[in-house]
């Protein structure tokens, strides 16, 4: 077999399977989880180690500087977010994607973002800030819970019925505004309607006072790959005015976007 047309494939259970590395990114993933840091005891209830495992896995990516010790607390560095930005930052759709975002947050004076999922979240992929004061901070590499959030509705409904299936499954549904949608029946009827709509909104329920409207890009195949949405107060626009006034230039916006895949 040729260099060339040798191909890498495991079922992620054979030889090349690095047990080790799964659990130690699933560290990485439970700090992630908890900005303020966690103690050793609790970083190894929620992996499932021993003490001595997680000791081992903490102190690890302490020293080689993914992860900072305050006492007996351990948290993620900065280094990680460090390297997703340059990841980010160097993926040419979002390069592609920045004007038009900028052009939709300067026509309304509103953020306009874009994001992927990612298990239970959405994370921030892209974002034009607007100058209006948010009182969540959001950047790229920020992690929303999918269910509540206008994008991780398009999202949702970009996956099959298993796909979605297994997401409800997992999925915690807490809520977080009384507008919070908890029940799986009723966010399974919810993502319908995104399916058949092509769009979705979030109307306070992951803070009070917080709207957005989102739509979906789409890759060459016709796979929805991303998300994109424009995001307000309730002071500034009703649910209805997004709609008029926002998601005509949102789906515009977003099908120049998708024109990056069709010169690739």
């Amino acid at each position: 077999m040729t260099i060339e047309t040798e191909s890498i494939e495991s079922d992620g259970r054979g030889r090349d399977h690095v047990g080790s590395l799964v659990k130690g990114l699933g560290v990485v993933e439970i700090l992630a989880a908890h900005p303020s840091g966690l103690s050793l005891t609790e970083v190894a209830s929620e992996a499932g180690l021993t003490r001595a495992g997680a000791r081992r896995f903490l102190l690890t990516l302490v020293a080689a500087g993914y992860a900072t010790q305050n006492g007996r607390r351990f948290q993620l560095s900065s280094r990680l977010l460090t390297i997703a930005r340059t990841w980010l930052q160097g993926t040419p759709l979002w390069t592609f994607a920045e004007p038009f975002m900028r052009g939709l947050s300067a026509a309304f004076n509103e953020s306009c973002s874009a994001a992927i999922l990612a298990g239970e979240d959405v994370v921030y992929v892209a974002r034009a800030p607007s100058r209006a004061i948010l009182s969540v901070t959001l950047h790229v590499g920020t992690r929303l819970p999918a269910y509540c959030t206008s994008m991780g509705k398009v999202l949702l409904a970009g996956l099959d019925g298993d796909g979605f299936a297994a997401f409800l499954e997992k999925a915690s549904l807490k809520p977080n505004t009384p507008k919070t949608i908890t029940d799986p029946a009723a966010l399974r009827e919810a993502i319908e309607k995104v399916r058949r709509d092509g769009f979705a909104v979030a109307d306070e329920e992951l803070e009070l006072g917080l709207r957005s409207i989102a739509v979906p890009i789409h890759d060459g195949t016709g796979r929805i790959v991303a998300a994109l949405n424009v995001s307000t107060q309730t002071a500034r626009m009703s649910v209805a005015e997004m709609k008029r006034e926002i998601l005509p230039k949102l789906k515009e916006a977003a099908a120049r976007i998708e024109d990056y895949f069709l010169v690739q």
